[in-house]
């Protein structure tokens, strides 16, 4: 499973890298939110949640659902703005002025994408301000995740103007409350990588500077494609003349471990990157790599023979003795393991000594919860 950018053709000049305070204040949201998605903000988390205006805290609680499972595409504007530059303003007001810009369908579109995400799934299709059967599926969609997200919707249909205004007010009082003083503070490192990713990029090139953004990105040797690996299916391309040809790369404090991909019918992809992992020593293998240790850690004889490989190094003969069971069938479960990557395998006179790696099988969970966060 993936995330594809089609770049075929798009100029090196139309792949840029810039901050976006809007884009983080969602994060930082998100990081209150979920807390248990960011132990290394532990701190900042739990300090900022109890500095928080209780009023201010109910109203952030009625659409928590814009950025607490999901990231809506609302906080990345810029990208959906067909004679605009394609980059995130510098302070969040002008971004709250970009968000202004966006006409009130895509709007709607795009906030509702947290409980009906119909323009990733389908395509731009009939708006729910206009057609009635969209609007029934829409609010039949947010009545499902409960009577929340069922008001919100309802409001955001019967008074788009209000609920615009009520939110842009919401992040402005964010800001008032923290954001500015936690923007001060980051914003020049943010600056500072931007300015390094993009000398790699233009001294280096594309691979160079994919690999130091993450190692769940890469490039196609033709350089046509990028290839996000995630744990979803999707496709967008870089070249779309209806909004303008460009890729953007995002930083973010708050964002690890997720690693997101706008990839929406006609939005310019942006790729928000988290800047680190302090929680990872090294970098997480593949999506697929991570189900291949897992399937092959799960069969009961497999698991079996871990135990003794947990413990010392053993032939194949070694392990069929302990176990009972025949050599050959030792070696099917071996190449299994090693396949995945979860043995050490040593030549000893005419012998071949194999010994389950540790390190590996201990990360498998901190792999698990990076995987399906990313």
């Amino acid at each position: 499973m993936s995330v594809t950018i089609d770049i075929a053709g798009l100029p090196a000049e139309r792949i840029a890298f810039a901050p976006s305070p809007l884009a983080e204040l969602c994060m930082a949201l998100h990081a209150l939110s979920q807390p248990a998605h960011h132990p290394g903000l532990a701190s900042w988390t739990a300090a900022t949640a109890a500095a928080l205006d209780p009023c201010l805290a109910d109203r952030l609680l009625e659409c928590d659902f814009l950025w607490r499972s999901s990231f809506a595409d609302i906080f990345m504007a810029f990208a959906r703005i067909p004679d605009g530059t394609g980059l995130p303003a510098a302070t969040l007001a002008e971004e709250l002025d970009v968000l202004d810009r966006l006409d009130d369908e895509t709007f709607v579109t795009a906030a509702l994408e947290h409980s009906w995400p119909v323009h990733y799934n389908e395509g731009i299709g009939p708006s729910p301000l206009t057609d009635a059967g969209a609007r029934a599926r829409a609010l039949e969609a947010a009545a499902a995740l409960g009577p929340g997200r069922l008001e919100f919707s309802t409001r955001l249909l019967d008074d788009t103007a209000a609920v615009r205004a009520w939110l842009r007010r919401l992040i402005e009082e964010c800001e008032a409350a923290f954001f500015a003083e936690m923007w001060r503070r980051i914003e020049p490192q943010q600056t500072a990588d931007v300015r390094h990713k993009t000398q790699v990029l233009r001294r280096k090139g594309l691979p160079a500077v994919l690999k130091e953004v993450s190692a769940a990105l890469s490039v196609d040797e033709a350089g046509t494609r990028i290839t996000a690996d995630k744990l979803v299916n999707g496709s967008t391309t870089a070249t779309d003349p209806a909004v303008g040809a460009g890729l953007v790369f995002v930083p973010t404090h708050f964002g690890w471990p997720h690693l997101l991909v706008l990839h929406a019918p006609g939005w310019r992809p942006v790729v928000h990157y988290p800047l680190g992992s302090p929680e990872l020593a090294t970098a997480p293998g593949s999506v697929e790599l991570l189900q291949r240790r897992m399937e092959a850690l799960a069969h009961p004889m497999r698991m079996m023979l871990c135990r003794s490989l947990a413990r010392a190094s053993y032939t194949t003969s070694e392990l069929a003795n302990v176990h009972g069971i025949t050599p050959p069938e030792v070696s099917r479960h071996l190449a299994v393991l090693k396949k995945a990557g979860l043995l050490h395998t040593r030549r000893q006179g005419r012998y071949a000594q194999h010994q389950l790696d540790l390190s590996i099988v201990a990360r498998i969970g901190s792999d698990f919860i990076e995987g399906i966060l990313r």
